[in-house]
C-alpha cells in the first residue's frame, strides 16, 4: 500500500468534502422551488450532517426571478411603475428589477419592505399595526414599516420575501407582491 503524505491525506479530505457540500447545496437549491422537495432534500442531508452545522432552505435564483416577474407582470398590467426586490431569509437581496419608469425611490424601498417582511414572518401591512405598541422598531436599520411585502414561508418558516414599491399606495404593492408569491405555487 502507498504511503501518502500528510498534505495529501489533508487536500483529499478537503477535496471530497467540498464534492459532498456542492451536492448538497446543488440538491437543496435544485428543489428550494418546491417547499415540501427542498424539505425532504434537507431532512435526508440534516442525518449526514456533521455537528455544528444548520441546514436552511432558500429559494432557488430561478424561484426568485420568476416571482419578480410575476410581481413586476401584475403591476404592468395595472399600469403601475413599481420596483421589485426578492430577499432571501437573511434579508440579502436575491434580484431587483426596476420596471420602466419607477421612480428612483421605489428600487431601495422595494429591498427594505421584503427585508422587513422576511425579518418578521408577516406582510408589511400587518407590521404597520405593531409600531403603535412598538414606535420603535421602525428604527431599526434596513427595515421600512409601508405595506408592500409578503413572505414566503416553507414549513411554516420564512425563507424569502417579494417586496414592491411605487404603486400609488402601498395596498396595491402589496397586491403585486402576493402575486409573485403565488407565482411560486405553494
Amino acid at each position: 500500500m502507498k504511503n501518502f503524505t500528510a498534505k495529501t491525506r489533508i487536500a483529499t479530505v478537503v477535496g471530497g468534502l467540498a464534492v459532498i457540500g456542492a451536492a448538497t447545496t446543488g440538491a437543496l437549491a435544485a428543489n428550494a422551488a418546491t417547499p415540501a422537495a427542498a424539505a425532504a432534500a434537507a431532512a435526508a442531508t440534516a442525518q449526514a450532517a456533521p455537528k455544528g452545522l444548520v441546514q436552511t432552505t432558500h429559494l432557488s435564483i430561478a424561484a426568485a426571478q420568476k416571482a419578480a416577474q410575476a410581481a413586476l407582470n401584475a403591476a404592468e398590467k395595472a399600469g403601475q411603475k413599481v420596483s421589485v426586490a426578492v430577499v432571501d431569509r437573511d434579508g440579502n437581496t436575491i434580484v431587483t428589477l426596476r420596471g420602466d419608469g419607477a421612480g428612483p425611490q421605489s428600487y431601495s424601498s422595494a429591498e427594505e419592505k421584503a427585508f422587513t417582511a422576511v425579518a418578521w414572518n408577516a406582510k408589511t401591512s400587518e407590521l404597520t399595526g405593531r409600531l403603535q405598541q412598538t414606535p420603535t422598531l421602525k428604527d431599526i436599520k434596513g427595515t421600512l414599516f409601508l405595506a408592500g411585502a409578503v413572505p414566503v414561508d416553507a414549513n411554516n418558516a420564512p425563507i424569502a420575501a417579494v417586496g414592491v414599491a411605487g404603486a400609488p399606495s402601498g395596498a396595491q404593492d402589496e397586491t403585486f407582491a402576493q402575486a409573485g408569491v403565488d407565482a411560486l405555487g405553494k
